[in-house]
């Protein structure tokens, strides 16, 4: 079956700048190609998730200008329901500005804009799709009490929450104890538990730490590396990546929680969703960009067989 996904999250339009280097501060270089690419941690996730199968809604705001229209008609050409996605006529919408070097890595400076005039009010306009869904996918590009508000509906309705609590902060308890499934990365780790993340040995305590605050299971995303699950349910144990050579990571973390939240609801196991969602991440490293980036699902499956990414993409290798 084909999951129900409704993402509560931020909409973005990303200014991209190509680069040999990630500047240091008072540095200026000279870049390269510039591109504006849809993003935004929420719409990455639902534009991928629909990518991957997935049949979502996405609740947010954009703002008055004319990014919004671009945002929306992104969406709609990923055909994800954006019926709860409001205009704000009183401010602009989100932008990132994003640096990606050589090696692929980036470096991101965020202006939520209309993000963070999401309302509580927002989400009981929402109420009905949060409660026909298989899933909740968050992250936390909006305000806190819109994401607990959103997760209260879905515990009340038995959906199950997933939380991707980036940007790192500090979360409540309140929240926590609303969500099923936690995926942060190595940094967000150490922010939540207070622990450096320096060993296999600091990481089985920093995951047994966030399980104790009430957490049936946490998936601890560790880039090139894999995935760390532990889980009240299942094995602890690492799920190693797949062996790819990155073009661009900018988009590859969003592309892992949908393949991981798309398959977790349509009834696979969290080791085999944490599979999907290595294999979607890894194939997003393979092109430029956010949104651009994305998968299709036939292309996870085929890594997921162990053809070859280069043959995947029709590239000469």
């Amino acid at each position: 079956m084909n999951a129900k996904i409704t993402v509560v999250g931020s909409l973005n339009m990303d200014l991209v700048v190509r680069a040999p280097y990630i500047p240091q501060p008072g540095e200026t270089i000279i870049g390269s190609e510039f591109q504006t690419i849809p993003g935004g941690k929420g719409a990455n996730q639902a534009v991928a998730t629909a990518r991957l199968g997935g049949q979502v809604s996405m609740v947010g705001r954009v703002g008055d200008d004319a990014f919004a229209d671009v945002l929306l008609d992104n969406l709609k050409s990923a055909e994800v329901d954006s019926t709860f996605v409001t205009r704000d006529l009183k401010t602009a919408s989100g932008v990132a500005l994003i640096v990606v070097d050589d090696q692929g890595e980036n470096s991101i400076v965020v202006a939520s804009g209309a993000n963070m005039h999401l309302t509580v009010e927002d989400i009981e306009a929402a109420k009905q799709i949060i409660a026909d869904s298989d899933v909740l996918l968050l992250q936390l590009e909006v305000p806190l009490p819109v994401i607990t508000r959103a997760a209260q509906i879905a515990q009340e309705h038995n959906v199950t929450v997933i939380l991707n609590p980036a940007p790192a902060m500090t979360l409540p308890a309140e929240l926590l104890e609303l969500v099923d499934v936690l995926v942060p990365n190595e940094s967000e780790t150490a922010l939540l538990t207070g622990l450096l993340i320096e060993s296999q040995t600091e990481l089985e305590k920093a995951a047994q730490s966030l399980l104790k605050s009430g957490l049936r299971s946490v998936v601890i995303t560790l880039g090139g590396r894999g995935a760390f699950l532990a889980s009240l349910d299942y094995e602890t144990r690492l799920y190693e990546a797949f062996s790819v050579q990155p073009v661009d990571t900018t988009a590859a973390g969003d592309a892992f929680m949908a393949g991981l939240a798309v398959n977790y609801g349509a009834g696979k196991t969290l080791p085999d969703a944490i599979r999907w969602g290595n294999a979607a991440g890894a194939m997003a490293t393979l092109r430029f960009g956010a949104q651009t980036s994305l998968p299709q699902k036939m292309e996870v499956a085929r890594l997921l067989k162990g053809e070859k990414p280069d043959s995947i993409l029709g590239r000469e290798p």
